[in-house]
């Protein structure tokens, strides 16, 4: 399974965790963002790795400063995956159409 297969369609707004273990394998051929959108505490206490810390609270201000729209694709996540749908919602509507939270959020990885 590549990137191409598991992102392929734009209409869709959630990946697996097996889904995102698989793209984590093949990050280096298939490069993608990945994004906590959880609190720094939260991070802290555990995270996925590889990964980049934009909380929510503070997400549209990061997002401008860190993230521009020709990037590579992003999956964001969070703890059970409602924030994450937030930030993916946010980053459409910036233009960043393939953007993806990971479904279950890191409870569920």
């Amino acid at each position: 399974m590549t990137l191409d297969d598991v992102l392929a369609d734009e209409d869709r707004w959630e990946i697996l965790p097996a889904e995102l273990r698989q793209l984590l394998d093949q990050r280096e051929e298939a490069p993608f963002v990945l994004v906590d959108c959880r609190e720094e505490e939260e991070h802290a206490a555990e995270s996925i790795g590889g990964d980049i810390l934009m909380p929510l609270s503070r997400f549209p201000a990061e997002v401008t400063a860190r993230l521009n729209q020709d990037e590579m694709p992003i999956v964001v996540y969070c703890h059970l995956g409602m924030r994450s749908l937030q930030a993916v919602q946010f980053l459409r509507t910036k233009g960043h159409r393939q953007s993806y939270s990971l479904h279950g959020g890191i409870d569920a990885w």
